[in-house]
């Protein structure tokens, strides 16, 4: 090959890298207001739930519930994406369904109407997560899985610390629950009109991806079936927020405004063990995500036996664990999928 093809080849190649780091920064920017709206909302669905007179066996079952529907749902989406290809337009409908679904809350008089309002958003984040992420799988080739996956986490994660801020602001000067989903309003509109321009300037993210030799498909791989019963069990363990934030009402171990500063605080340790743990991903690979699940299994005796000292280091270590699920499962899952 001639030096002239060597150096097409290279600045091809540069170009391409560059504009999959302008792709996965534009994402991780959606994702980051995103976050603002949902887990805004998340910080105090549990509380908002008791004060329309729910039970903690309903709150812990709609929060579980969700998550269920959630990921089950993905399969369907994933699916559904790769058959008619039309990744753009799911990831739009979804993160659609996901930003109204949130201020709508403030209008919920009954906690029948809270639930199916809940469950919806849980359902948008699942049609639109698949054909989101394998829109930045094209980016994250280029750039290393853990660190691409691990950057859109942590800019993710600021709108997941940012969310919670704004909700304790409006609770601490008493405006109400209803007020703090009516505000997230503004971050949501944001989210879809940052969407828009991301299709606009990137409308065929596969042609970041610099180009493979064809492979022939031989279906999953038997370490994806593995290491999905793996995950299946790591998220069984985990407690979802709400029901977190359940008990910390009931049992007075926080107050109102305090609950969502709880928050605030697991998703920033969120979003910066999604930064370190992809890098570790990256020089290590998967072990790496069985010491981050050893690690954050403390979480529960400290957040549902401890006090309001001990219950902070539960939801930073329970934040950990978050972090690491995040970037590494999806960077692992990007790696084994052929």
């Amino acid at each position: 090959m001639s030096n002239h093809a060597l150096s097409d080849t290279g600045n091809t190649s540069r170009t391409k890298k560059t504009a999959a780091l302008k792709f996965i920064i534009l994402l991780g920017v959606v994702s980051l207001f995103a976050d603002v709206t949902y887990e805004g909302a998340r910080s105090i669905n549990g509380p908002f739930l008791a004060l329309l007179g729910a039970s903690a066996t309903t709150v812990g079952f709609v929060a579980g519930l969700g998550e269920l529907i959630g990921y089950s749902l993905r399969l369907v989406s994933g699916y559904m994406s790769d058959k008619i290809g039309r990744y753009w337009a799911i990831t739009l409908f979804g993160y659609t369904l996901n930003m109204l679904a949130v201020p709508a809350l403030a209008l919920a008089g009954r906690w029948e109407i809270a639930v199916v309002l809940m469950v919806m958003e849980r359902i948008g984040k699942a049609i639109r997560t698949p054909a989101r992420d394998a829109m930045l799988s094209h980016a994250t080739r280029e750039i290393g899985r853990g660190k691409g996956f691990g950057l859109h986490e942590a800019l993710d994660q600021i709108g997941a610390v940012l969310g919670p801020l704004t909700v304790a602001g409006v609770l601490y000067f008493r405006a109400g629950y209803r007020t703090g989903y009516a505000i997230l309003f503004v971050p949501a509109s944001i989210t879809l009109s940052i969407l828009l321009a991301a299709r606009w300037f990137y409308p065929q993210p596969k042609n970041l991806e610099v180009p493979q030799p064809e492979l022939e498909a031989k279906g999953l791989p038997k370490k994806f079936w593995l290491y999905l019963i793996a995950v299946a069990f790591i998220a069984a363990g985990y407690a979802d927020f709400p029901l977190i934030a359940y008990h910390f009402r009931k049992a007075s171990v926080a107050s109102d405004t305090w609950i969502p500063l709880f928050y605030a605080i697991a998703m920033g340790v969120d979003a910066i063990a999604a930064l370190f743990f992809g890098y570790l991903f990256d020089r290590n690979g998967i072990s790496i995500l069985i010491i981050a699940s050893l690690l954050s299994m403390l979480f529960a005796p400290l957040v549902f036996f401890g006090n309001f000292s001990v219950a902070i280091i539960g939801v930073a270590l329970w934040g950990m664990g978050m972090g690491a699920q995040e970037s590494i499962m999806r960077a692992a899952i990007a790696e084994m999928v052929p």
